[in-house]
């Protein structure tokens, strides 16, 4: 039996610039779960708001929770600023992410957190009154049927 951890992480774009849609959203889709197939870490959950990330991951005990954040959050940004070099005009350097996460452990109660991120992006539409729509999800490339 393979010993896991479990968290539930949250994470912002920087100056909470809400720049997280469209082609950019794909590719951070992309790019994290790249990033976390390199370090075997599985993304249970996950849901890219126009401004912040919310996921739910499970990783080896043998790394922090500090090392897998500086890691998905260093290592994504560099390669945003690749792919999209334009964004380097909005932020004037190559830290595309916000100081900072909000980390939670996650118990019995994983599930509730599950759909707690998957209702996450419908929350937040409703709360800023954005009807924005996406068909693809960034993390899984599986077409959604999201309002």
């Amino acid at each position: 039996m393979r010993l896991l951890i479990f968290r539930s992480v949250v994470f912002a774009a920087k100056y909470r610039r809400m720049v997280i849609y469209g082609q950019i959203k794909k590719d951070i889709g992309q790019i994290l779960r790249k990033l976390c197939e390199q370090k075997d870490i599985e993304i249970i959950e996950a849901e890219a708001c126009p401004d912040h990330i919310h996921m739910l991951i499970s990783f080896s005990p043998k790394y922090s929770i500090s090392y897998v954040m500086g890691y998905l959050k260093g290592k994504s940004s560099l390669m945003i600023f690749d792919r999209h070099a334009n964004l380097k005009y909005k932020y004037g350097n190559r830290h595309f992410w916000a100081r900072g996460y909000f980390v939670d452990t996650v118990g019995k109660n994983k599930q509730r957190i599950q759909e707690y991120i998957k209702r996450q992006l419908e929350q937040d539409q409703i709360a800023d009154q954005l009807s924005l729509k996406e068909f693809t999800d960034p993390f899984t490339g599986s077409k959604e049927t999201k309002a």
